[in-house]
């Protein structure tokens, strides 16, 4: 049951974003704003956990929106349009990192766990998410965007390769070495997430 509502609104949010971005790609700044409001959250979230920098973050998250806005006709429809997103603010934020001369270490990280909690969250949740995200922060962007993407976003490996413009069995070995280091940093801390 759970699963199908899951799946109802899954596709209640795809066919919004379709009538959105054709009336985008006809400049309507009213779709761009519901547009823009509908993916902050989540864009900013995964491109925190990806980047490791919030100074970075709403740069990053403003260029790759931009994008969506002034490209809206190169969206052709191949995949979903969240798809399309996130593997513009995918590139958008190895390019961005890329240019960053010094790493920053972000003292706050452990303040800033759980950006969304919600009222059934309990105690044993923050504490296994927290041990999760400090354990992603030593893996390399691609490693991180892997287990981001699917575990926080419940992407599937295909979904993911689009984004990150990869074969699937690269995501896949992506995917082995990070759950092989982050359950060498957590020893046994999180044997059901992993």
């Amino acid at each position: 049951m759970a699963t199908e509502q899951r799946t109802t609104s899954g596709q209640r949010r795809d066919d919004e974003d379709m009538r959105l971005i054709a009336r985008i790609r006809a400049k309507d700044m009213a779709a761009f704003e519901t547009l823009y409001r509908s993916y902050h959250v989540r864009l900013g979230r995964f491109l925190l956990r990806l980047v490791n920098r919030p100074t970075l973050v709403e740069e990053v998250l403003n260029d790759t929106l931009m994008v969506v806005w002034e490209k809206a006709e190169s969206f052709n429809g191949a995949s979903k349009l969240s798809t399309w997103i996130f593997a513009i603010a995918y590139r958008k934020a190895m390019k961005a990192l890329r240019k960053q001369d010094d790493p920053i270490d972000d003292d706050t990280i452990e303040e800033r766990v759980c950006l969304d909690p919600s009222p059934e969250d309990d105690v044993s949740h923050h504490r296994r998410r927290a041990l999760l995200l400090e354990a992603m922060t030593a893996l390399s962007p691609e490693h991180r965007a892997v287990i981001n993407l699917t575990y926080f976003h419940e992407m599937g490996y295909r979904e993911i390769a689009g984004i990150m413009d990869c074969p699937v069995d690269t995501v896949k070995t992506r995917m082995f070495h990070a759950r092989r280091h982050l359950k060498r940093r957590m020893a046994g801390e999180l044997p059901d997430w992993l």
